[in-house]
Parts: structure tokens; C-alpha cells; sequence
């Protein structure tokens, strides 16, 4: 199995920390490396010039049979065998060698048949310089890489720091607060530059306005509509009741009655969606609320742990009827709604959530494969269920069937004060 690397170095940070470093790396090599061989080439050649001249000096020396000054001979032990084997040649030339532990510029050329004449000349001071040129250039360029990793960190980290930004705003968005804002003043000044993060966030707060526009005007739209059905429904209610008994009489009632639903229905998820509603929280124990819940209808509870829980028992009951209607509506038997703790589950044994249901929740007015219904039993489960601060989740099982979870607010003090 590949190893997995550690989420931090996912981040741009990391990823610019690591680019910033290589970078310096390689521009500190190549420089180091360009002027270690200009420095080297001009120590060597001065070098070697020296050795050289030494070396004419000693040839007419020896061919006029004077003494011959120190560092310079006749085939002396210490002479590099490449560079005697080149003056055997008849040809002059020069190297770098330790001799008696220092570095000499050997200078070497043909005296006779079988013999070669040599100068050297010491190089100790040359060697030095160019450690030391080494040892500046490898000091100078950690320093840099550590300079520059600094000054590239904090831009890089205030770049970062605003994408965080813009992303936790994305989020909260899509949570549903759609009053959030990036409001970067980059975006505010026309006449000021903008960056590629100041554009993407003037873009997000334009969408935002744009998207709460528009669901606060189909909110109104579904109050209105809601409300102006609400009074000829009543009528037409009354009128029905008035009607001779008998199957058509029974047939507009139904219809009446399923029109005097949605309009309930409707209305409530205007309020829902005004975010305005107000919870009235009671301790209750959360096994006979489910019991109660499932009542009249043919539904197994089954508590596996019971506990007490601070809820509005209106609205919870409304969230489990909603679920247990629905897996009635759309599913097979048996339903099972199971208590575990503060988890609540809603099983059937039906074809389960359609995909689009599970990934992103319930739609209103929308239903698939030719189910009835209008989509808003679940959309207002989800809503109560946000007011209720609970989390409920839509999942198919394994085996088969479709699995509603609901799981409340709990503390685990707070339920052995109340069951003690």
C-alpha cells in the first residue's frame, strides 16, 4: 500500500515553502558554482603562471650548469608520474599535488632523452583561499535560503490567511447563513489593484447576494402563495361538507384535504426558511417521545439504550412523524425505528434514497421513480431538525432499505441528573 503523506503538505504554504527552497537551492548552487570556478580558474592560472616562469628560469639554469634554487630538481621523487610522463614527451605542463603535506603547482618540461626538469612553487595560500571562498559562499547562501523562506513565508501566509477566509465564508454559505460576506476592501475601492484572491472573493459576495436574492424572493413567493390558498381552501372545505354522502362527496373531501396539507406544509417551510423560529425546550425521555411518535401506525421501536434529552417535544415529534410517514410512503415494511442513546433511526426495507437524496438531502418538489408526494416531508424534517440544533442524516443500508438518522443534542451529565 502507497504511503500517505501527512495533510499538511496538501497546503500552499507548505507546497510554496517547498518551491521557495528549491529554488534558492538551485540559484545558490549555480551561483556558487560560477564563482567557485572563476575564483578557482584565476587562482590556478595565476598560479600556474608563476610556476611556469619558475620553470624557464630553472631550464637555463640547468642547461648552464648552475646551482638549481629550492622546490626545483632533476626527476625529484615527489613529481606526479602524469604530468612526468607529459614532459618524457617533450612538452611542458603544470598540476596540483601534495608534496611533504602541502599542496605545490608542479611546473615540469624535458631536460633530456630520459630525464625532466621541475619547478614548483607553494600553493598552500591559493588552497586556502578557495576553502575559504567555499565556506562564505555555503554560509551566505543558508543565510539567503533562511532570508528569503521568511519574507516568502509571510506573503505567501498572508495570501493563505485570505483564501482561508474566503473559504470559511464558502462554508458558511452553504450552511445556509447567506448574510456572510467576505468583504475584502480590496473589493470595496475600484480604483485600487485587485489580486486573483480579492477577484474570487468580490465574485463570492456577488454570489451570495445574488443566491439570498433570489431564495428570499421564492420564500415570499411560497408564503403568498401559501397564504392567499389558505382562505378559498376554507371555503371549499366548508362546501365539501355540505355535500350529499357518497364517493364523489368522499373524493373532493380527500382532494381538499390533500390541498389543505400542502398549503400547512408550505407554510411551514416559510417559516422554517425565515430562520426565525424559537425552540420550547423541556427535559423529556426520548424512548416513550418515539413510542409516541410511532403511534398508529405500523411501525417496531425497539430502544437498545434510553436516555433524556432537552428538546422541543412538538417539533421532534413532527421531525419523527415526518420520517416514519415517509418511510411508510416510499418504502416497504417492516419500519424499524430504533433508540440508541440520543440516535434516532428510521429504517424500511424498500429501495432505498434515491442518489441525489443521500448526497445533498431533500428537495422540495422533487420525487423520483414516480413516487407521490411533493418532497416536503423530509425538507421539513431537516428544517426542524435544524431548529432543534439536531443532525439528520440520509443513508441507504447495505442489506437493503433506506435509513433516516436523527441525532440530538446530548450531555451525559445532564441525563443521570434527570434519571437519578
Amino acid at each position: 500500500m502507497r504511503p500517505r503523506l501527512p495533510a499538511w503538505t496538501a497546503t500552499l504554504t507548505w507546497k510554496a515553502a517547498v518551491f521557495i527552497t528549491v529554488m534558492c537551492c538551485a540559484l545558490a548552487a549555480m551561483l556558487g558554482a560560477f564563482v567557485h570556478v572563476a575564483v578557482t580558474n584565476q587562482t590556478v592560472g595565476n598560479a600556474r603562471e608563476k610556476a611556469l616562469t619558475k620553470l624557464e628560469d630553472v631550464t637555463r639554469l640547468y642547461e648552464a650548469g648552475d646551482r638549481l634554487p629550492p622546490d626545483s630538481g632533476i626527476d625529484p621523487p615527489g613529481l606526479p608520474a602524469s604530468l612526468r610522463e607529459l614532459a618524457l614527451q617533450g612538452k611542458r605542463g603544470t598540476m596540483v599535488a601534495e608534496h611533504e603535506g602541502r599542496p605545490v603547482m608542479w611546473a615540469a618540461g624535458p631536460a633530456d632523452d630520459h630525464r625532466v626538469v621541475t619547478a614548483g612553487i607553494d600553493y598552500t595560500q591559493g588552497a586556502r583561499t578557495i576553502e575559504g571562498l567555499d565556506r562564505a559562499i555555503a554560509v551566505s547562501s543558508v543565510l539567503a535560503i533562511g532570508a528569503t523562506l521568511l519574507v516568502g513565508a509571510f506573503g505567501v501566509t498572508r495570501v493563505t490567511r485570505r483564501l482561508h477566509q474566503t473559504a470559511t465564508v464558502a462554508r458558511r454559505i452553504s450552511a445556509g447563513d447567506l448574510d456572510a460576506r467576505v468583504n475584502d476592501p480590496r473589493t470595496k475601492d475600484p480604483d485600487r489593484a485587485q489580486d486573483e484572491v480579492a477577484t474570487v472573493a468580490g465574485a463570492l459576495d456577488t454570489m451570495a447576494s445574488s443566491l439570498q436574492g433570489k431564495l428570499e424572493s421564492e420564500q415570499r413567493f411560497t408564503a403568498d402563495v401559501a397564504h392567499e390558498l389558505r382562505t378559498p381552501l376554507t371555503g371549499l372545505h366548508a362546501a365539501a361538507e355540505l355535500l350529499p354522502p357518497g364517493r364523489p362527496a368522499e373524493m373532493v373531501r380527500e382532494r381538499v384535504q390533500t390541498m389543505r396539507t400542502l398549503t400547512e406544509d408550505l407554510l411551514e417551510i416559510s417559516r422554517l426558511d425565515s430562520r426565525r423560529e424559537e425552540v420550547d425546550l423541556d427535559t423529556h425521555q426520548l424512548g416513550p417521545l418515539v413510542q409516541r411518535a410511532a403511534q398508529g401506525t405500523d411501525t417496531r421501536v425497539e430502544v437498545v439504550r434510553d436516555v433524556w434529552v432537552e428538546t422541543d417535544r412538538r417539533r421532534l415529534e413532527r421531525v419523527l412523524g415526518n420520517l416514519i410517514a415517509n418511510a411508510h410512503k416510499h418504502g416497504r415494511p417492516p419500519v424499524v425505528v430504533t433508540v440508541d442513546g440520543p440516535s434516532v433511526s428510521v429504517r424500511d426495507h424498500g429501495e432505498g434514497y434515491p442518489d441525489y437524496l443521500v448526497e445533498h438531502g431533500p428537495q422540495r418538489f422533487r420525487t423520483e421513480g414516480g413516487a407521490k408526494g411533493h418532497g416536503l416531508g423530509l425538507t421539513i424534517a431537516v428544517g426542524q431538525a435544524r431548529v432543534l440544533g439536531a443532525k439528520l442524516g440520509f443513508t441507504n443500508d447495505a442489506g437493503g432499505g433506506a435509513v433516516a438518522r436523527l441525532t440530538l443534542p446530548y450531555e451525559e451529565g445532564r441525563a443521570v441528573r434527570e434519571e437519578g
